[in-house]
Protein backbone atom coordinates (compact mmCIF):
# COMPACT_ATOMS: atom_id res chain seq x y z
CA UNK A 1 0.00 0.00 0.00
CA UNK A 2 3.13 2.27 0.53
CA UNK A 3 4.47 2.02 -2.67
CA UNK A 4 0.57 3.20 -4.16
CA UNK A 5 0.38 5.89 -1.72
CA UNK A 6 3.84 7.39 -2.94
CA UNK A 7 2.77 6.65 -7.02
CA UNK A 8 -1.19 8.02 -6.65
CA UNK A 9 -1.05 10.21 -3.59
CA UNK A 10 0.14 13.63 -4.88
CA UNK A 11 -2.68 12.92 -7.72
CA UNK A 12 -5.56 12.12 -5.22
CA UNK A 13 -4.97 15.01 -3.23
CA UNK A 14 -5.19 17.15 -5.75
CA UNK A 15 -8.52 15.81 -6.58
CA UNK A 16 -9.37 15.60 -2.92
CA UNK A 17 -8.69 19.54 -2.95
CA UNK A 18 -10.48 20.33 -5.78
CA UNK A 19 -14.14 18.63 -4.46
CA UNK A 20 -13.50 20.42 -0.75
CA UNK A 21 -11.33 23.48 -1.07
CA UNK A 22 -10.18 23.35 1.77
CA UNK A 23 -6.97 21.56 3.10
CA UNK A 24 -8.28 20.41 6.42
CA UNK A 25 -11.80 18.66 4.60
CA UNK A 26 -9.40 17.61 1.74
CA UNK A 27 -6.83 15.76 4.09
CA UNK A 28 -10.25 14.28 5.83
CA UNK A 29 -11.60 12.79 2.26
CA UNK A 30 -7.72 11.74 1.12
CA UNK A 31 -7.03 9.40 3.93
CA UNK A 32 -11.08 8.17 4.17
CA UNK A 33 -10.21 7.49 0.81
CA UNK A 34 -6.87 5.58 1.24
CA UNK A 35 -8.55 3.44 4.01
CA UNK A 36 -11.12 2.17 2.47
CA UNK A 37 -9.01 1.10 -0.71
CA UNK A 38 -7.00 -0.46 2.17
CA UNK A 39 -10.38 -2.22 3.67
CA UNK A 40 -11.82 -2.51 0.08
CA UNK A 41 -8.32 -3.94 -1.99
CA UNK A 42 -9.63 -7.41 -2.33
CA UNK A 43 -12.30 -6.07 -4.73
CA UNK A 44 -9.92 -4.18 -6.82
CA UNK A 45 -10.97 -5.37 -10.70
CA UNK A 46 -7.25 -5.93 -12.11
CA UNK A 47 -8.94 -5.33 -15.84
CA UNK A 48 -9.35 -1.50 -14.68
CA UNK A 49 -7.01 0.71 -13.59
CA UNK A 50 -5.77 1.46 -9.69
CA UNK A 51 -5.94 5.30 -10.17
CA UNK A 52 -9.45 5.24 -11.67
CA UNK A 53 -10.91 2.63 -8.54
CA UNK A 54 -9.15 5.15 -6.38
CA UNK A 55 -10.85 7.70 -7.58
CA UNK A 56 -14.30 6.06 -7.62
CA UNK A 57 -13.31 5.62 -4.49
CA UNK A 58 -12.66 9.43 -3.52
CA UNK A 59 -15.49 10.45 -5.58
CA UNK A 60 -18.33 8.03 -3.77
CA UNK A 61 -16.76 9.11 -0.36
CA UNK A 62 -17.01 12.91 -1.19
CA UNK A 63 -20.83 12.26 -2.19
CA UNK A 64 -21.68 10.77 0.59
CA UNK A 65 -19.94 13.49 3.09
CA UNK A 66 -22.14 15.73 1.24
CA UNK A 67 -25.38 13.64 1.05
CA UNK A 68 -24.76 13.77 5.32
CA UNK A 69 -24.20 17.24 5.69
CA UNK A 70 -26.91 17.70 2.24
CA UNK A 71 -25.20 20.69 0.41
CA UNK A 72 -24.01 20.95 -2.91
CA UNK A 73 -20.79 20.49 -4.36
CA UNK A 74 -18.66 23.53 -5.03
CA UNK A 75 -16.09 23.41 -8.08
CA UNK A 76 -13.00 25.40 -8.80
CA UNK A 77 -10.53 24.40 -11.14
CA UNK A 78 -7.49 24.95 -9.07
CA UNK A 79 -6.43 23.19 -6.33
CA UNK A 80 -5.58 26.33 -4.45
CA UNK A 81 -5.44 30.13 -4.94
CA UNK A 82 -1.33 30.15 -4.90
CA UNK A 83 -2.10 27.65 -8.14
CA UNK A 84 -4.93 29.96 -9.51
CA UNK A 85 -2.84 33.50 -8.85
CA UNK A 86 -0.12 31.84 -10.73
CA UNK A 87 -1.81 30.88 -14.01
CA UNK A 88 -4.69 33.98 -13.64
CA UNK A 89 -1.44 36.82 -13.25
CA UNK A 90 -1.09 37.65 -16.92
CA UNK A 91 -4.75 37.65 -18.36
CA UNK A 92 -7.28 40.13 -18.44
CA UNK A 93 -9.83 41.04 -15.61
CA UNK A 94 -12.04 40.60 -18.82
CA UNK A 95 -10.95 37.50 -19.09
CA UNK A 96 -11.09 36.48 -15.43
CA UNK A 97 -14.70 37.40 -15.93
CA UNK A 98 -15.43 34.53 -18.02
CA UNK A 99 -13.64 31.81 -16.30
CA UNK A 100 -15.34 32.80 -13.28
CA UNK A 101 -19.25 32.30 -15.11
CA UNK A 102 -18.06 28.90 -16.53
CA UNK A 103 -17.11 28.15 -13.03
CA UNK A 104 -20.45 29.22 -12.12
CA UNK A 105 -22.23 27.28 -15.24
CA UNK A 106 -20.61 24.17 -14.36
CA UNK A 107 -21.27 24.80 -10.40
CA UNK A 108 -25.16 24.90 -11.91
CA UNK A 109 -25.56 21.70 -13.47
CA UNK A 110 -27.16 18.93 -12.19
CA UNK A 111 -24.69 16.01 -10.57
CA UNK A 112 -24.33 13.47 -12.86
CA UNK A 113 -23.38 16.25 -15.86
CA UNK A 114 -21.23 18.33 -13.59
CA UNK A 115 -19.53 14.74 -12.64
CA UNK A 116 -18.66 13.70 -16.00
CA UNK A 117 -17.77 17.29 -16.67
CA UNK A 118 -15.01 17.65 -14.08
CA UNK A 119 -13.81 14.46 -14.52
CA UNK A 120 -13.35 14.18 -18.52
CA UNK A 121 -12.10 18.52 -19.16
CA UNK A 122 -10.78 19.21 -15.84
CA UNK A 123 -9.20 16.05 -14.22
CA UNK A 124 -8.09 14.72 -17.62
CA UNK A 125 -10.15 11.16 -18.06
CA UNK A 126 -10.59 9.95 -20.92
CA UNK A 127 -14.00 8.53 -21.71
CA UNK A 128 -13.58 4.78 -20.64
CA UNK A 129 -12.13 6.10 -17.74
CA UNK A 130 -14.66 8.22 -16.60
CA UNK A 131 -17.50 5.37 -17.16
CA UNK A 132 -15.32 3.03 -14.71
CA UNK A 133 -15.09 5.80 -12.01
CA UNK A 134 -18.84 7.22 -11.69
CA UNK A 135 -19.81 3.11 -13.26
CA UNK A 136 -21.91 4.34 -16.14
CA UNK A 137 -21.72 2.87 -19.38
CA UNK A 138 -19.14 4.83 -21.85
CA UNK A 139 -22.44 5.88 -24.28
CA UNK A 140 -24.15 7.28 -21.25
CA UNK A 141 -20.71 9.62 -20.26
CA UNK A 142 -21.06 10.54 -24.25
CA UNK A 143 -24.50 11.78 -23.90
CA UNK A 144 -23.95 13.25 -20.48
CA UNK A 145 -20.90 15.40 -22.13
CA UNK A 146 -23.02 16.40 -25.07
CA UNK A 147 -26.36 17.51 -22.98
CA UNK A 148 -24.10 19.46 -20.52
CA UNK A 149 -22.37 21.12 -23.18
CA UNK A 150 -25.85 21.61 -24.54
CA UNK A 151 -26.57 23.01 -20.83
CA UNK A 152 -23.79 25.24 -20.60
CA UNK A 153 -24.09 26.61 -23.87
CA UNK A 154 -27.61 27.33 -22.94
CA UNK A 155 -26.40 29.58 -19.85
CA UNK A 156 -23.47 31.52 -21.52
CA UNK A 157 -24.73 32.16 -24.84
CA UNK A 158 -26.27 35.55 -23.87
CA UNK A 159 -23.04 37.05 -22.30
CA UNK A 160 -20.85 35.25 -25.12
CA UNK A 161 -22.61 35.74 -28.01
CA UNK A 162 -22.81 31.39 -28.53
Amino acid sequence: MEEKIKVYGPRLFGLCMTLCKNKHDAWDLYQETWLRAYERQEQYDASGTYESWLTAICVNRYRDYLRRLKIAPFFDLFSSTEEKDMVFRDIPAEEKEDFSEVREAVNGLPEKFRDVVILFYFQDKDIRRTAEIIGIPEGTVKSRLMKARKLLKEVLQDEWNL
